[in-house]
Parts: structure tokens; C-alpha cells; sequence
């Protein structure tokens, strides 16, 4: 199934209403399960991406908003994330250059266009596809999370449902980590307990049966033992 999770961030309300109005009618033409968030400034999108890191796949950010212009809320978010695909909206076109250096997917210029969305959508759907092996999609309920990779420590195994622990969050799923670390075969994840499958790259250190991964200490099954420690080996000698 193709989810989109997408954010309108414009101070004006007919132009942000405007624009989820376009994105509902192409995104349900297209029949693809989605969600739309709507901001109404940069200081509201910035305090709810800290709390939702991952639920949202493509912004569509108005450059002339109020006391953070979206230039400066496009460098916020990409101070420590590189993955969401942010579209700028403005009146005008001066404006096109400038965000080269924040990684900008497109701009738009007001009104916005039917067949310029289409084309926006294509290109992400696009470059998700490109991503793949670098991201883990996971879900609870109707939120969809996209975890780049090199920011997973570990995946925990807790009954019917694994966590998935990053340094910023903790994202809970229902599934069995037998079939996360099928999923993530060939990849740079190490099994080393029938709980915890761990990123090789994020292992601090070995000491006896335990691995000392970000700010957690982790046991290692005796039967696990071995494939841990060749795995940390390769991981030191590649980096």
C-alpha cells in the first residue's frame, strides 16, 4: 500500500485551504491513502515535526511567512533532517535560487497548478522509491513513520509489538522482529538476542555478553555471541 503524509505550512488561510483542497482531489483521483496536516506558520510546523520526526513525507512551505520566513524554517529542519522533501510556494519568482541550498524539491508558484502537483508527486513517490534501501517504513494505525536508516540504533522485540529506538524517538508498531530482520537482510543489522536486533555502525562497545549502543546497554545471547562480534568487526573495518 502507498501512504503520503503531507504538510501545508501558509500564514494566508484561503491559500493554505486552497492548496489542501488541490492536494485532496489529485491524491484521491490517484487513490493513494494519505493524510494532510495544515500550518499556519513556521514556529507551529517546527514545534510539531519535533514531536512527529518521520510522519511527514512531503512540505509544501510558503517562503513569505511572518516572523520565521519558511527559508529559515527549511533550514531548521534540515539541520538534522535530510530525507523530508520540502517544496517552497511563493508569489515570487526571485525567489527560485534560493533553495538550492536547503535541498529544495520544487517550487510552486501561486496559484498553484493541478498538473505542477501532479508532476510534484510523481517526483516523490520517485525519489521514496530511489530511498528504499536506506529507509524503514513502519506503521501504527493510520501514521505512517519513514526511518532513514543511519538513524536507527535498534529494533526491540516487546509481545506482538517492536519498537524501533532512534537517539530523538521511539517509534511502536505492531509485527515480530523475525520479519523486520528478514526485511533488513543483507543490510548493516545484527540479531543478537531473540528481543533485539541492533545497526552494526551504532554499536559503541563490546564488553562480555553485553553491547553498549547510544545511551542503553543490551544483553547478547550466548547463542548470538559470535555473529555480534563479526559484525562490530566488519562495521570498525569499513568505517
Amino acid at each position: 500500500m502507498i501512504m503520503m503524509s503531507i504538510a501545508v505550512c501558509d500564514d494566508n488561510q484561503e491559500n493554505r485551504q486552497s492548496l489542501c483542497w488541490l492536494l485532496e482531489s489529485v491524491l484521491e483521483h490517484r487513490t493513494m491513502e494519505h493524510k494532510i496536516y495544515a500550518f499556519s506558520s513556521g514556529e507551529t510546523l517546527l514545534s510539531w515535526m519535533e514531536k512527529h520526526r518521520n510522519e511527514i513525507d512531503l512540505l509544501f512551505l510558503d517562503i513569505e511567512l511572518g516572523k520565521l520566513s519558511g527559508m529559515e524554517t527549511a533550514r531548521k529542519l534540515r539541520v538534522d533532517n535530510d530525507v523530508l522533501q520540502i517544496v517552497f510556494v511563493t508569489g515570487f519568482s526571485d525567489y527560485v535560487f534560493d533553495g538550492y541550498g536547503v535541498g529544495a524539491l520544487d517550487y510552486l508558484l501561486k496559484p498553484a497548478k493541478r498538473e505542477q502537483v501532479e508532476a510534484i508527486l510523481s517526483r516523490t513517490l520517485a525519489k521514496q522509491c530511489k530511498d528504499a534501501g536506506q529507509i524503514y517504513s513502519c506503521h501504527n494505525g493510520d501514521i505512517w513513520y519513514r526511518i532513514p536508516y543511519k538513524e536507527i540504533l535498534y529494533f526491540e522485540s516487546d509481545r506482538r509489538k517492536v519498537n524501533c529506538v532512534t537517539s530523538q524517538r521511539r517509534y511502536e508498531f505492531y509485527g515480530k522482529l523475525d520479519q523486520v530482520a528478514q526485511e533488513l537482510s543483507g543490510s548493516d543489522f545484527v540479531r543478537i538476542h531473540q528481543r533485539y536486533l541492533v545497526r552494526a555502525d551504532a554499536i559503541r562497545q563490546i564488553c562480555g555478553h553485553e553491547v553498549q549502543i547510544g545511551a542503553d546497554t543490551l544483553p547478547i545471547s550466548r547463542s548470538y555471541h559470535q555473529q555480534a562480534l563479526l559484525a562490530l568487526t566488519r562495521s570498525a573495518l569499513k568505517g
